[in-house]
């Protein structure tokens, strides 16, 4: 499972892990927040309103939720259950303290921006969320930063490529072929 604030790169990075690790899937995540431009539902997300979340989550279908910034977000058991040697969960804070939880076993890595200013830098020049939003985003990140002592790994997005490896180096045992 990868973490960290909104905007440090989490989804940047992952499509790189993916690229060099084909034995990993990402999970898609399903949200309330309406779709970004050009996001197609089942591929970034499966965008869901809140009624049938909450009747989702009323079934037992999730394995963690949580409110993020005014939108409920959360994994799908289904999403566990394709076969895959690895499955990559991007998830928030709260949502990765529930897997540590269910899936103590799980690989736990927390992607942390150089700076809050490098990621204030980041949330305003990706161009995707209105202001209020970014201002939420921010509002959450101290706290989320703090919790970065809570994971067994951290691996700081202040070089792309560096950042690349050690997500690789990490997922090195599932990016084996099998034996």
């Amino acid at each position: 499972m990868i973490t960290g604030p909104s905007g440090v790169g989490k989804g940047t990075l992952i499509r790189a892990l993916l690229e060099r690790c084909p034995g990993l899937e990402l999970s898609v995540s399903a949200t309330t927040r309406p779709p970004r431009p050009g996001e197609k539902d089942g591929r970034e997300y499966h965008f869901l309103d809140p009624r049938e979340f909450d009747e989702r989550v009323g079934q037992g279908e999730f394995v963690e939720h949580a409110v993020y910034a005014g939108h409920r977000y959360g994994t799908l058991r289904s999403e566990l259950d394709r076969p895959a040697r690895g499955i990559v969960l991007e998830i928030d804070l709260q949502g990765a303290r529930q897997v540590r939880k269910s899936l103590p076993a799980a690989t736990q890595v927390f992607i942390a921006p150089p700076s809050l200013a490098d990621l204030r830098a980041r949330l305003e020049s990706r161009g995707s969320d209105p202001p209020e939003q970014i201002a939420r985003r921010l509002e959450v990140a101290p706290t989320e930063l703090a919790a970065q002592e809570e994971f067994s790994c951290v691996v700081v997005n202040d070089d792309l490529d560096g950042a690349v490896r050690e997500l690789v180096d990490l997922a090195a045992s599932m990016c084996a072929p099998d034996d």
